[in-house]
């Protein structure tokens, strides 16, 4: 799969309609979107979600990934239990930008009940648009992968 303008999205029920509206803003921009559910505002347990996005960023088949759930800090926490996996939970464009630039965040994190529309457009459009600087940020995010506790 050409993962340049492939990504992968996931969420729990208070991420979903979120969720759905990214889904069509990236098919907008070009994007092919996996969904990895879910697939309703039903009760469903955060978890689940960030685990199958998660395997397949680490399997190699897409390169980032973006979850939602009420607040993004639960899909956060559980991407992040992933070995190779840096995600962030972000607020704001400048947060996106920087998350990208200097920690090469690889999942990007946003709350389907804290983030408004247009604002989850902007961030997402940030985090995918800002290249990864490297450099002495590199030493960094090599030292990220090879925590193990």
């Amino acid at each position: 799969m050409n993962t340049e303008k492939s990504i992968i999205i996931g969420c729990d029920h208070a991420g979903y309609l979120l969720k759905e509206k990214i889904k069509t803003h990236l098919g907008s921009l070009g994007y092919t979107v996996t969904d990895v559910g879910t697939d309703s505002d039903l009760a469903v347990d955060y978890p689940l979600f960030a685990v199958k996005l998660c395997d397949r960023i680490k399997s190699g088949e897409f390169e980032r990934g973006i979850l939602v759930c009420g607040t993004g800090i639960g899909v956060s926490i559980a991407a992040n239990r992933n070995k190779g996996i840096r995600a962030a939970l972000c607020t704001s464009v400048e947060l996106a930008r920087l998350c990208s630039q200097h920690n090469n965040a690889n999942v990007l994190c946003l709350g389907g009940r804290t983030t408004k529309e247009d604002n989850a457009y902007a961030i997402t459009e940030a985090w995918l648009t800002t290249p990864f600087e490297g450099k002495h940020h590199q030493r960094r995010v090599d030292m990220l992968d090879q925590i193990q506790c």
